[in-house]
Parts: C-alpha cells; sequence; structure tokens
C-alpha cells in the first residue's frame, strides 16, 4: 500500500516541479572529485614524511638558488620575503651570513641583515650582523608550532571526512528513494 502511496505523491512532483538536473548524477561524481583530493593530500602527507631529509636538502639549494634573485628587478616580493624573514627571525643568509657573499661578490649583506639597521649597514663588518642561519630558525619556528598546523591538518581533514560521508549518505538516500517510489 505504501508503495502505491508514494508513487501517487510523488507522480504530480515528478512530473510539474522536478528539478531537471538529476541528484544522483551530482552527488556521485562530487563525491569521487572529493575522495580523490582526500586521498592525493593524504599521498602528499605521507611522502613529506617519507623523505623530509631528501626535501630539506632541496629546500636549502634552492633557497640558495634564489637569493640570487634578491634586490633584481621583478622580484620585488622574494626581495621582501627575504626582508621580512631576516628583520623578524633576526637572521641572515640560508645557512649563515656568508652565503649573501657569493651573492654580492664581496663581503657584503643586505641590511636586512644588520643588528642595527640603518642605511647600507650591511657593508660594515660582520660583527654587526645577525649570525642565526635563517633555513634552521624558521624551520624550529615552525616545530615549535606544529601543534597548531596539526590541529588545523586535522579539522580540515575531519570537514573532508564528513563531506564524503554526507555525500555519499545523500546519494544512497536518493537513489533508495527513486527505487522505493518508481
Amino acid at each position: 500500500m505504501r508503495v502505491g502511496v508514494c508513487h501517487e505523491e510523488n507522480a504530480a512532483y515528478s512530473h510539474a516541479s522536478r528539478p531537471t538536473v538529476n541528484a544522483p548524477s551530482c552527488l556521485l561524481p562530487f563525491f569521487i572529485m572529493l575522495l580523490i583530493i582526500f586521498v592525493l593530500e593524504l599521498t602528499v602527507v605521507t611522502l613529506f614524511f617519507v623523505y623530509t631529509d631528501k626535501i630539506d636538502k632541496y629546500a636549502q639549494r634552492d633557497l640558495k638558488k634564489g637569493l640570487h634573485l634578491y634586490g633584481t628587478d621583478g622580484n620585488i616580493g622574494l626581495t621582501n620575503a627575504w626582508s621580512i624573514i631576516q628583520t623578524d627571525f633576526r637572521c641572515c643568509g640560508v645557512s649563515n651570513y656568508t652565503d649573501w657573499f657569493e651573492v654580492y661578490n664581496t663581503t657584503r649583506v643586505p641590511d636586512s641583515c644588520c643588528l642595527e639597521f640603518s642605511e647600507n649597514c650591511g657593508l660594515h663588518s660582520p660583527g654587526t650582523w645577525w649570525k642565526a642561519p635563517c633555513y634552521e630558525t624558521v624551520k624550529m619556528w615552525l616545530q615549535e608550532n606544529l601543534l597548531a598546523v596539526g590541529i588545523f591538518g586535522l579539522c580540515t581533514a575531519l570537514v573532508q571526512i564528513l563531506g564524503l560521508t554526507f555525500a555519499m549518505t545523500m546519494y544512497c538516500q536518493v537513489v533508495k528513494a527513486d527505487t522505493y517510489c518508481a
């Protein structure tokens, strides 16, 4: 009896006001796309932890190459980023202040490396420059704030899992209702 009632009630709905987009055909691709993104994120995180040492080496190498773009035309963002990092973290260069010697081909550092900022202070003696390496200093700061990064990552994963769950639940309910009422 229930099938007949459902069929009669939905007969008017299915012809008059039913949306032209088929809900199951939208929910399943959404679920699959969200699942692919989630699996890719898990893969990237896993690879990051497996290859941390290699990533460390490549990052240092690329950052040293990037120093050569400091202060050049079209690289104001990179120049500002290095200046901010060196000033805020009280560090100089990737490994140490001598990284800048290769960039300038002389015993010189950017003014953002100076203990006391002044115009052309990077031309003075190494005793007036930050000694700490920026790579290690920033890496240590990130490790100290790893809890916040981890909580953010877990919250993001939870939202994605809820999205997957709700999308599949809705898909199953729509398919079940279509089968039941058809």
